[in-house]
């Protein structure tokens, strides 16, 4: 199970990056989706597997186990988990605008809507 997570990862990083090469409003938005869900994927590989308890620790406890879960990674990416849900909806609500003014879903179609300059 150690090695699947990393390929994953990597498998992830990958189909993201795909999707963000695309023209498309949709496709832009679910490879920033499919980017943030490696990113917390990684986060929680880098951290470590550990198949222990909690880290509370009883007050009769008189010894520190060391086999508890490091409880840093998994609120690092319970952060991450909310920063990118509101990256995900600021750039819904910005491409919907985009939408909005440009009338199609093409982003090529973005540097059509410069005006030239007149002289």
């Amino acid at each position: 199970m150690e090695i699947v997570l990393p390929i994953l990862t990597g498998f992830l990083y990958a189909v993201g990056f795909y999707f963000l090469l695309h023209r498309s409003f949709i496709k832009l938005i679910i490879g920033i989706i499919i980017f943030a869900h490696a990113s917390n994927l990684f986060v929680f590989v880098a951290g470590g597997i550990m198949r222990g308890g909690s880290p509370f620790i009883s007050e009769e406890a008189q010894v520190v186990s060391s086999q508890t879960a490091d409880p840093l990674p998994q609120a690092m990416i319970l952060t991450a988990i909310v920063i990118g849900l509101g990256i995900q909806a600021f750039a819904i609500v910005l491409l919907k605008r985009v939408y909005y003014v440009v009338q199609s879903s093409d982003l090529e179609k973005l540097n059509e809507t410069d005006q030239p300059a007149h002289e």
